[in-house]
């Protein structure tokens, strides 16, 4: 089971290919994933930005971690989702794969994004019971 670890607003649970189907696949709402690895530059410089980022969309939007090195079983999630490079950012509604965001983003730009999503996939967010915070 993953560890959930807070910072500031923005919680950001990490999971792995155990808990996926729980945390992600049959979560209830939208779930945003960050597929990373601890030896990725970009995602060390993404991560405070996810989370501050995190805690804007707090109850809209649970977000996940998941590393794609840590075993090789997480490494065939990633790879059932066509993640070739980290960071990579994927929405997943209902149990699906929605979009993706791939590589560093700047804190506004990475908020807009996902504004944009959410807008896009209004019937899917609508849907979904609200999130507690």
């Amino acid at each position: 089971m993953g560890l959930r670890r807070c910072f500031g607003m923005a919680e950001l649970l990490d999971v792995d290919a155990g808990d996926w189907e729980s945390e992600v696949l049959t979560a209830e709402g939208p779930v945003l994933v960050d597929f990373w690895h601890e030896h990725c530059s970009w995602c060390k410089v993404l991560d405070p930005v996810l989370r501050e980022v995190a805690g804007e969309f707090s109850g809209q939007l649970k977000f996940v971690r998941l590393n794609v090195l840590s075993s090789e079983e997480n490494g065939h999630v990633s790879h059932r989702y066509g993640v070739m490079g980290t960071p990579t950012l994927i929405l997943f509604c209902n149990g699906r794969a929605l979009q993706s965001l791939v590589g560093f983003r700047p804190k506004e730009k990475l908020r807009s994004e996902i504004q944009d999503m959410i807008g896009i996939y209004e019937d899917c967010f609508k849907q979904s019971t609200p999130l507690e915070s």
